[in-house]
């Protein structure tokens, strides 16, 4: 493929041993998850570059057609998944392939560990993913894998490869295109991965809504988009079933769980923008990390922003998962600037009225249900009770509190209403 360099040998850290050694036994009793985490890797990659571009358009020297693509050999039992998206150099291969770089990860391997002795229909048995350690899926169904990567705007080569054990390499390549080349050497016994229309089958099931073409190269040289490349949120919601949201919510959080709750809106009046926002229905690891990251991605016409440092939700609303897209943000916005902008300030109250708005509706006609939603994120949204600019009345009209006089939490006004006279 490419001539080799240099080469050096690394290992692995005794978390990620463990973890691939658990995942590869244990974990997945659906093995057609390892291309949903690996091409959603590549949009990802994807949409770096296009943001980056905005205001360093030579990053996409000539290659401007940003997208994904699938073959396979069968005869030398190779699949491989490509992206011309930001690529990684020596450093990023090594900090993403190499380790866990998310919090809670010995938490995480507790996790994992306890699932290995449950049954396989278990639902702790697809809890990857939700670390952001999707690239590893891949040793499902391999053994072997082997990244070439080149990062935009940059001329060395490298390439990681590991087959899931104790070590992995990194080595110099010449040749390399911008972006990233994985090659999964299949197994024995997982054949059925090889051929196209299973491929196809589980792109169009799982990577539908993702906004780049997807194509699958055919041996003779042929092109066949399998995709519809079109922002899952821009469509209508009568166009999108709940099966594409479902999937699209594995998407942005990876985590396999299905969303307790959708809101997806689009508004329109001093500030137009369109939000696909979900409650999850358990709690993600790194809930109460003191780092209080929220995971809501921002999007200005489409094009990824960032997903980090913005105050696009409140941090009493950090479980919210999705995305945010705003018509009337500048392109070239920097992240600092992000921090001071009205746009975001009036996009930020307008998301925050709505979906305390839904949820007040859940608690009067599912009050049942939103009891489940109050188990798992009722101590963070009162965090807003705390908050200088939080709007106070609306979140206390969606807080659940605990009585003598019922076996279950009740709302703030059932509990005045009980009061005795003179109390």
């Amino acid at each position: 493929m490419s001539d080799t360099m240099t080469t050096e040998k690394h290992s692995f850290g005794a978390e990620i041993s463990k973890l691939l050694h658990l995942m590869i036994h244990s974990l997945y009793t659906n093995k057609d998850i390892f291309l949903r985490e690996l091409v959603s890797n590549a949009s990802d990659a994807c949409d770096k570059l296009r943001y980056e571009s905005v205001t360093h358009p030579a990053l996409l020297a000539g290659d401007n057609d940003l997208k994904i693509t699938l073959s396979s050999d069968k005869d030398a039992r190779i699949i491989t998944i490509t992206d011309n998206g930001i690529g990684m150099n020596r450093d990023d291969l090594i900090a993403n392939l190499g380790t866990i770089a998310r919090s809670g990860t010995q938490e995480f391997i507790k996790t994992l560990a306890k699932s290995e002795k449950q049954e396989a229909e278990s639902s702790d048995f697809q809890l990857i993913g939700q670390f952001g350690v999707g690239f590893y899926s891949g040793f499902i169904i391999a053994d072997k894998i082997r990244v070439v990567s080149l990062k935009a705007g940059e001329t060395q080569g490298y390439a990681w490869e590991s087959e899931g054990t104790g070590e992995f390499t990194i080595e110099e390549v010449a040749g390399a295109r911008r972006g990233t080349q994985i090659i999964l050497h299949v197994k024995e016994g997982e054949e059925e991965y090889l051929d196209k229309f299973r491929l196809r089958h589980i792109v169009q099931t799982y990577s539908d809504h993702i906004s780049f073409p997807i194509e699958f190269t055919g041996e003779d040289g042929s092109n066949e988009v399998l995709n519809r490349a079109s922002a899952l949120w821009m469509r209508p919601k009568s166009e999108i079933t709940e099966e594409q949201y479902k999937e699209f919510y594995h998407h942005v959080s990876h985590s396999p769980d299905t969303p307790w709750m959708t809101i997806h809106n689009k508004v329109e009046g001093k500030v137009e923008y369109t939000n696909l926002l979900f409650i999850p229905s358990v709690q993600p690891f790194d809930l109460f990390h003191p780092d209080r990251k929220r995971r809501v991605k921002l999007y200005v016409k489409r094009v990824f922003i960032t997903d980090e440092g913005t105050d696009i939700v409140p941090q009493y609303l950090r479980f919210l998962r999705g995305v945010v897209d705003s018509e009337d943000l500048p392109l070239n916005i920097s992240r600092e600037v992000l921090q001071q902008n009205p746009v975001l300030d009036k996009i930020r109250e307008s998301l925050v009225k709505r979906l305390l708005s839904d949820l007040s509706r859940k608690v009067e006609k599912e009050p049942e249900n939103y009891e489940t939603f109050w188990k798992n994120f009722g101590a963070v949204l009162k965090e807003g009770l705390c908050e200088h600019s939080s709007p106070k009345e609306n979140i206390l009209e969606v807080c659940r509190f605990y009585s003598t006089a019922t076996e279950k939490t009740c709302g703030l006004e059932d509990y005045i209403s009980r009061m005795k006279p003179g109390q």
